[in-house]
Parts: C-alpha cells; sequence; structure tokens
C-alpha cells in the first residue's frame, strides 16, 4: 500500500453537529378553548374531555376507569397501585366541575340501564352502554369546528398541570395529582406561559 493510499484510507470522518431534539409542545388550552371544543364534542365524549382537562390524568387511564373507581360520597376518582405508567397509585378529589361532570356521566348509565336493562360498568361510554376505546376521528373533527385543529387530547395533561400551579399548588402535591413522578418531567408540562408572567408582574407593582 502507498503511502498516500494509507493516508487516505486514514482519513477522519467530518464532524457532524446535530441540533438538540426538541418535541416539547408549546401550546396550552385555555378556559374558552376549551369551551368552544367541548360544545362541539358528541355528548359521550364531553365529560371524559372534562376530566381530562381537569385531572391531566392520561387518556388510557381515564378510558380504564370503571365506576369502582369512583366514589361520589367521599368524593374521590382512584387509580390503583399498578394501573398508572409509573405503577403508584392516585387519587384526585372530586372538585364541582369534576363532581359534575361524573355525576352526568351516571345518570346517562341509569337511563341506559333503565331503557335496556344493561349494567354499565365503565365510567366512559357509549350511548349503546359499550366502553369508549377509540376517539380520534371524532376529537379531530370537534377540534376542527372549535377552531383548534391539530389539538391532542394529550394536551389537556399539560394544561392540568400549567393550571394547578396557576392556582398555587405546590409542585409536590401538582405532581402527585397528575401523577408526574419526576420535576424535570413536570416542568416540561407546567412551562410558565405569557399569562401567568403577566400575573407575576402584577402582583410585583402591588407589593
Amino acid at each position: 500500500m502507498s503511502a498516500a493510499h494509507g493516508r487516505r484510507g486514514h482519513q477522519r470522518a467530518p464532524s457532524i453537529r446535530l441540533l438538540a431534539e426538541n418535541n416539547i409542545r408549546v401550546g396550552f388550552v385555555e378556559d374558552e378553548t376549551f369551551a368552544a371544543l367541548e360544545a362541539e364534542l358528541p355528548e359521550h365524549l364531553r365529560s371524559l374531555a372534562v376530566c381530562g382537562f381537569v385531572t391531566g390524568w392520561r387518556k388510557q387511564e381515564l378510558l380504564s376507569r370503571r365506576w369502582h373507581h369512583v366514589d361520589l360520597d367521599a368524593a374521590w376518582i382512584r387509580l390503583d397501585p399498578g394501573e398508572t405508567k409509573n405503577g403508584k397509585g392516585r387519587q384526585f378529589p372530586l372538585i364541582p366541575r369534576l363532581r359534575e361532570a361524573l355525576e352526568g356521566q351516571h345518570k346517562r348509565k341509569q337511563v341506559i340501564a333503565r331503557r335496556s336493562g344493561r349494567i354499565v360498568d365503565h365510567l366512559f361510554f357509549y350511548d349503546t352502554g359499550d366502553p369508549i376505546r377509540d376517539f380520534r376521528s371524532a376529537w379531530k373533527s370537534a377540534c376542527k369546528r372549535a377552531g383548534c385543529p391539530g389539538l391532542l387530547f394529550h394536551d389537556l395533561r399539560r394544561t392540568a398541570a400549567r393550571n394547578l400551579i396557576r392556582a398555587g399548588v405546590p409542585e409536590r402535591i401538582a405532581m402527585d395529582l397528575t401523577g408526574h413522578l419526576t420535576a424535570s418531567v413536570f416542568k416540561r408540562y407546567a412551562i410558565v406561559d405569557e399569562g401567568m408572567l403577566v400575573e407575576g408582574a402584577a402582583k410585583l407593582t402591588a407589593l
């Protein structure tokens, strides 16, 4: 092998600078946008959307809930240990908006039971009583009509985290409610938005 060939054979590969990956969605669902979306959703999806907006729980966590996971008297909805992504159990108090949504579901369940004699076990169900499995098409159509095309159900999780912090809930408690295991992941969802910055500036001015 010639010296020149040897030099060519050991040339260093060019250095390629990789851009940092940024897969963090930046959108939130404000109250007026959610109200428009809720109005456009079919009835069987409205309570599910409210629960996602309030609790920040994942879609599959909510769809897997059955009535024995809800205690209307004690005012809790729960996820048992082993049912969550991080394996830890979780519960969320039935604040008025959440209670209203679940009581509405209970009334729908009773109507189906009287009409068909069918026992509805799942918390979220179609008018037939069958549990909801997938609703991507109906969700996409409702978002388009409500003027928020591209909105994902998972964006409600981000919004719930932001709303808890905005309401002054301590980060550790907010993480327990939404089910975020690490503060770093939670902070990706509870991004400070312009509204919170304005509120902070207003508090500083008042001081």
